[in-house]
């Protein structure tokens, strides 16, 4: 049987910019979505840590290097520049192959402080 596991993880990300009028997405800077092992339109969870809403988007990629997070589209009301936000991305593994999440940890300038690759 496969179960849905937490595959990567951006932790305390902070949202460096919003656009209402998008289609949709939440922009991640490509050299965090490397880091990270997450793909650009791939299916997230996101969690403000400030006003505790989630949502589910799809990634697309910002310049690398930019230190961008950028929320768009009607997910764009939920959330404040400045805002806090963990980035969940998931998968479907067998129980003998999953080998935990990779999370990376940020500070308030969007800079990896950490790196953990969780039960390896």
């Amino acid at each position: 049987m496969q179960e849905i596991m937490l595959k990567s993880k951006i932790h305390m990300a902070k949202v460096t910019d919003k656009s209402i009028n998008y289609m949709g997405s939440i922009g991640i800077d490509t050299e965090l979505l490397e880091k990270a092992g997450m793909k650009p339109y791939e299916l997230v969870l996101v969690a403000d840590v400030n006003n505790g809403q989630r949502f589910v988007t799809y990634i697309i990629p910002e310049e690398k290097g930019s230190k961008k997070i950028v929320v768009n589209g009607a997910a764009a009301r939920l959330v404040e520049q400045g805002d806090r936000v963990i980035i969940m991305a998931f998968g479907m593994y067998d129980s003998n192959e999953y080998k935990g999440p990779k999370v990376i940890i940020m500070n308030e300038k969007n800079e990896i402080v950490e790196i953990k690759q969780e039960g390896v």
